[in-house]
Order: structure tokens, then C-alpha cells, then sequence
């Protein structure tokens, strides 16, 4: 009896939902009671656009032994350059051109390399949460657990996480 009663309700209200929308226009256009139906706008952002080459990230220091690429990368100062060299595989859900290769330059030498993600200023509070470095400064941080560090360059409101495996 009470599956019944439910069929008889849903075919009610799906009857009546069809005639209403019979009567009341196609979607996108006026009816006669003044109401559209809201118009969909596709969801497209800009895509995101990181520097073109070789450029200078400035001078960081970090304060213990990492690795980076896998190979150990020594406490000390280093002069960090963003390559044009994308990172392959590509991340997925990354856009190719904002992971590249980051080096580690000492006394004028590539010391080590790894993976940059490069965030524009727009979206820097969707992917992290703490608070960034001034403008033109780098701050370099252990994760919790203490396995890896974090180098956080902003260079021109351009963001550069490094992540690091502590050594």
C-alpha cells in the first residue's frame, strides 16, 4: 500500500513539473510570469603563465643536508636558477610550463637540481596556506615529521616551492 501511494506522489509531482515547464517558456527565455532561467557560463580561468628561460631566483641558504634529484645537496648558500627544462613525467593536474627544473649553484657550479612548482600570485592562497615571503625574499621551513624541507621563493609576486627530502 505504501509503495502505492509513493509511485502515485512521484508520478504526480513529475506530471506537474513537466506541465509547469510547458507552460512557462524554454530555458534562456522569458515566460509570461517575467522569470528567465539562469543563463550557464562556462568555468574558464586564465591559464596560468610562468617566465619564459633561465632566470635568476636569488640567493637562499639551507640550513641542513637534502637531496635533491635524489643525489644529497650539503647545507650552505646557494644562487638558485629557474631552467626553461620542463619536469617529465608531468604532475597530474599540473600545467607542463609551472613545473621545471630549479639549480642549485655554488661558486658558480651547478651543485644539484630539482623540481620547481612555479604559482602565480593569483593562486597562491589555493595552494598553500601559510603565509608567503615578502616580495623578493625566500623562507625555508621543515615539514611536519621533519622528512622534508620546503624552500618558498617569491620573486617578483611569483611563488617557487621547492620540496626536499631531508638527507
Amino acid at each position: 500500500m505504501k509503495r502505492t501511494v509513493f509511485v502515485g506522489a512521484l508520478v504526480g509531482a513529475l506530471a506537474a513539473s513537466t506541465a509547469f515547464a510547458q507552460t512557462s517558456g524554454k530555458a534562456g527565455q522569458a515566460s509570461k510570469e517575467g522569470h528567465t532561467a539562469p543563463k550557464t557560463q562556462p568555468m574558464t580561468e586564465p591559464s596560468p603563465t610562468a617566465p619564459d628561460g633561465s632566470v635568476a631566483l636569488g640567493t637562499v641558504h639551507i640550513p641542513k643536508g637534502v637531496k635533491a634529484d635524489g643525489k644529497p645537496l650539503a647545507a650552505g648558500t646557494y644562487q638558485v636558477r629557474l631552467t626553461p627544462d620542463t619536469a617529465s613525467p608531468n604532475a597530474k593536474g599540473q600545467t607542463a610550463q609551472l613545473e621545471r627544473w630549479a639549480e642549485f649553484l655554488k661558486g658558480g657550479k651547478v651543485a644539484g637540481r630539482e623540481v620547481v612548482t612555479i604559482i602565480p600570485q593569483a593562486d597562491v592562497a589555493k595552494v598553500q596556506k601559510d603565509t608567503p615571503p615578502h616580495a623578493g625574499s625566500s623562507k625555508i621551513e621543515t615539514l611536519k615529521g621533519g622528512d622534508y624541507m620546503r624552500l618558498w621563493i617569491n620573486r617578483g609576486g611569483t611563488h617557487y616551492l621547492v620540496h626536499f627530502p631531508v638527507a
